[in-house]
């Protein structure tokens, strides 16, 4: 059996044998609340006899133990009515209610749920009615349940957190370990293929072959770097945003389909931002390649760059399937994809490094099914 089942097993173990717990308490606190709720019972059935007693006593009669038992009772609210409901007595009552006819009408008609009333004989045709509700202790133990199942939900929804987060940052360790010995791995064919151009160049290959290759190579050198710095806090330098998009615009511009229509607008003059040149192009890369997906190879695409006061913001926009507003959110999160291909992890990263390494913002600023998407992302100027 494999670790992972072991500790399924293990998991489900802990959840169904603390679901049993919780069972078996409840069922015990019901259990308990029974047993008081007879024994409460008990000693109204005891006060009303003790009133009775009191009710057809005579001079003669010893009233000691009915007036003890009368005393007695410290925490039952009860209110003793005639046979045609009017009130005659109250018991542990508040007394502003008791004061209050309409209140202490409010309150008999309150307590009449609780529990049935006890009946007992004044004479031969006048009988009065004792209702009383729950004591303080037993509303409290009625109670205990539903603060107890609340606290369990409570429990187990910190547990699932901590879990979820748990699970999380081992994921998120292990995509860091896959990445970094995936650009380790590519570090020594690059090194191989920059040999190669060398000897190109000695052997007066074409120019522009020559020049296309290199730039291929350096853009593997860059895709390596970038595996490198996943899992690590990036250095960020003071750039020129309009420069670094412009570079990554340019190079899937000329690998791109001549059935596209690419245009680029930005100020004229330098934008300085804090980034981290390769991890900027690896967003501007997402998005524009998701763009093109969107389009399936053909319509147009627009890179927009505006300025206002201290932010930045850079528009990628295609004329694409679009997205329902529905969406909108949830194209960020990992694994969401439309794609039959693909693992749904572009523009999770792409949020990631704007948002988390950069401070930036990036969202869906519209879209319209079946006309196309704007995705902006927006970052902090340095002035």
């Amino acid at each position: 059996m494999q670790i992972t089942d072991r500790s399924n097993i293990t998991r489900w173990g802990i959840v169904a044998s603390s679901f049993l717990i919780v069972v078996m308490i409840l069922w015990n606190t019901y259990h308990f609340f029974n047993i008081f709720k007879e024994d409460e019972r008990r000693r109204v059935e005891l006060w009303a006899l003790a009133q009775h007693t009191i009710n057809i006593s005579d001079e003669n009669t010893p009233l000691d133990l009915p007036l003890a038992i009368l005393e007695s009772n410290k925490t039952v609210p009860m209110i003793v009515t005639d046979s045609n409901g009017i009130i005659l007595k109250t018991n542990n009552i508040p007394e502003e209610v008791e004061k209050d006819t309409v209140r202490a009408r409010q309150f008999l008609e309150s307590i009449k749920k609780d529990n049935t009333p006890i009946r007992f004989r004044i004479s031969q045709d006048n009988y009065q009615y004792l209702y009383y509700g729950n004591s303080q202790l037993l509303n409290n133990l009625k109670y205990f349940p539903v603060t107890l199942v609340f606290v369990v939900v409570l429990f187990a929804a910190i547990i699932f957190i901590f879990y979820r987060a748990s699970k999380m940052a081992t994921e998120n360790r292990l995509w860091a370990g896959m990445a970094k010995e995936t650009a380790h791995q590519i570090g020594t064919p690059l090194s191989s293929l920059l040999g190669w151009i060398e000897i190109m160049k000695a052997d007066n290959v074409d120019e522009t072959t020559v020049t296309e290759v290199e730039k291929d190579v350096h853009r593997l050198q860059t895709i390596a770097e970038r595996f490198s710095k996943i899992g690590s806090e990036p250095v960020l330098t003071e750039k020129d945003i309009v420069e670094e998009t412009a570079k990554t615009y340019e190079y899937l511009k000329s690998r791109a389909s001549n059935q596209i229509a690419f245009s680029f607008k930005a100020p004229g003059h330098p934008v300085r931002v804090m980034l981290n040149p390769e991890l900027h192009s690896w967003t501007i890369e997402n998005l524009v390649k998701n763009a093109i997906d969107a389009m399936k190879g053909r319509g147009s695409l627009s890179v927009i760059i505006q300025e206002k006061e201290n932010i930045v913001k850079i528009k990628i926009c295609d004329s694409g399937k679009g997205i329902p507003k529905s969406q909108f959110k949830k194209v960020f999160e990992p694994g969401f994809t439309t794609k039959k291909r693909g693992w749904g992890l572009g523009l999770s990263l792409t949020r990631r490094i704007v948002e988390e390494y950069h401070k930036g913002k990036i969202k869906v600023l519209t879209s319209e099914v079946g006309k196309g998407t704007i995705m902006q992302a927006s970052y902090k100027t340095v002035h």
